[in-house]
């Protein structure tokens, strides 16, 4: 892990994977410890914020002291084998099912990425344990890993101007759900009615990171 100073009191936790865990698990490992420490005082920071292969702590007192603590702290992380085991096997009531109504134009595109049938993609999709890996791209959108890295897909050539809320989405190796209605270019292989991101809400967004997530067909 390599720590960099942004601004004058954020600090950037620089993720990339050095060993057979992804670094989507280096960074799940790094934000749940860092919460767990936050809990228990160890760590003054308003933000924490995970993303693809990094993590941003914001609003720090004094980032000097605090990436000295960050040398001495040292989450536990599993190997790749341990964290596929430990998604398929949750169940602790945390899980948040998601109904889907698989019916996306990108469907058949999906299909052949993968070298399968149409069935076989649903199949793999509610079968599948997701996690929050992160929010992006709009408020309360889920990057949602989970899928084998053999299975990412290429993006659209040229992006939709504007993509249904609640569209369930694949790219590269993420599926997401747009919160709202907007351009994206992830292929659409279904929607659901659920409400990701409700500004009076407390949290705002109803998938965070961290969270397991399980998709239902409707």
């Amino acid at each position: 892990m390599r720590i960099r100073p942004v601004g004058a009191h954020a600090l950037l936790l620089d993720c990339t994977a050095a060993t057979d865990v992804p670094e989507a698990a280096l960074v799940e490992a790094w934000r749940a410890e860092l919460w767990r420490r936050r809990e228990q005082g160890e760590l003054i920071a308003v933000e924490i914020v995970p993303a693809a292969s990094t993590v941003l702590l914001d609003g720090l007192p004094d980032p000097i002291a605090t990436a000295e603590q960050l040398t001495r702290w040292a989450p536990a992380i599993p190997n790749a084998d341990t964290v596929r085991r430990r998604d398929a096997e949750r169940g602790d009531g945390t899980e948040v099912v998601v109904p889907v109504e698989f019916d996306g134009p990108d469907l058949p595109a999906v299909a052949e990425h993968w070298g399968v049938a149409v069935p076989a993609v649903l199949r793999r999709l509610t079968s599948t344990p997701f996690r929050v890996a992160f929010c992006g791209f709009a408020p309360g959108f889920p990057y949602l890993t989970g899928l084998p890295a053999e299975l990412a897909l290429p993006r659209l050539a040229t992006p939709r101007p504007r993509v249904p809320a609640g569209s369930v989405a694949l790219a590269g190796p993420y599926a997401g759900i747009y919160p709202g209605a907007s351009p994206g270019g992830w292929l659409l292989v279904g929607r659901t009615d659920l409400v990701l991101f409700d500004v009076d809400a407390d949290p705002p967004s109803r998938l965070g990171p961290g969270a397991s997530v399980r998709m239902a067909a409707a």
